[in-house]
């Protein structure tokens, strides 16, 4: 069996310039998101303890469905944009830490999009500032991923209004999750790992 390439992920991410708003343009369709999901999005803040405040949110049926976590480096003495990221479960009542990858494997120079990937390949999504994204710059980042091993042909495009809906338009908490390649059991004071996992747009 071929010996399956290391993929290449972004150095030197400066984080302050990262943060903002995100939209997901393309991701790997799981099958807890709703089929008819749409708006999909990622909001990042800075924290004062140098972490990541993540929001994800996606609209279905009208209806606002969303998931609050934290984002932090993999290794703090590692320049690699490799990061994991926390949820707590249920949303509602958090007590279950829920942990994942999330590595940028591309980012243009104007932190204007981004393609973000994670060790086993079984998630992957293509994000950009805006909600629509130039056919040109699409078709490079799914080039890309090729590169790094990623079947492209499993991306499904996220439909996205423009202008995008506000936050605040409905408040259903969605409890989504799944857990690629051996979820362990756990109990509630203990961290579950998973090889990889989604929550919307990570």
């Amino acid at each position: 069996m071929a010996k399956t390439k290391e993929m290449t992920v972004v150095r030197g991410l400066d984080l302050a310039r990262y943060m903002g708003r995100w939209y997901e343009i393309a991701s790997f369709p799981t099958f807890f998101q709703p089929k008819d999901g749409r708006n999909t999005r990622a909001t990042y803040n800075l924290n004062d303890d140098g972490t990541v405040h993540v929001l994800n949110e996606t609209w279905s049926g009208g209806k606002r469905d969303y998931i609050e976590g934290t984002a932090y480096k993999a290794d703090p003495n590692n320049d690699e944009a490799k990061f994991k990221v926390k949820f707590y479960l249920p949303p509602f009542l958090p007590i279950i830490p829920v942990v994942g990858n999330y590595w940028v494997l591309y980012l243009d120079e104007d932190y204007q999009y981004a393609l973000i990937g994670e060790p086993t390949r079984k998630s992957l999504w293509i994000l950009c500032r805006q909600t629509q994204m130039d056919d040109g710059i699409y078709n490079q980042l799914l080039e890309r991923a090729k590169e790094e091993g990623y079947d492209v042909s499993k991306l499904r495009q996220t439909p996205q209004d423009d202008p995008p809906p506000e936050s605040d338009a409905g408040m259903q908490l969605l409890l989504i999750i799944k857990a690629f390649g051996g979820l362990n059991l756990f109990s509630a004071n203990k961290v579950v790992q998973a090889s990889s996992f989604s929550l919307y747009v990570l």
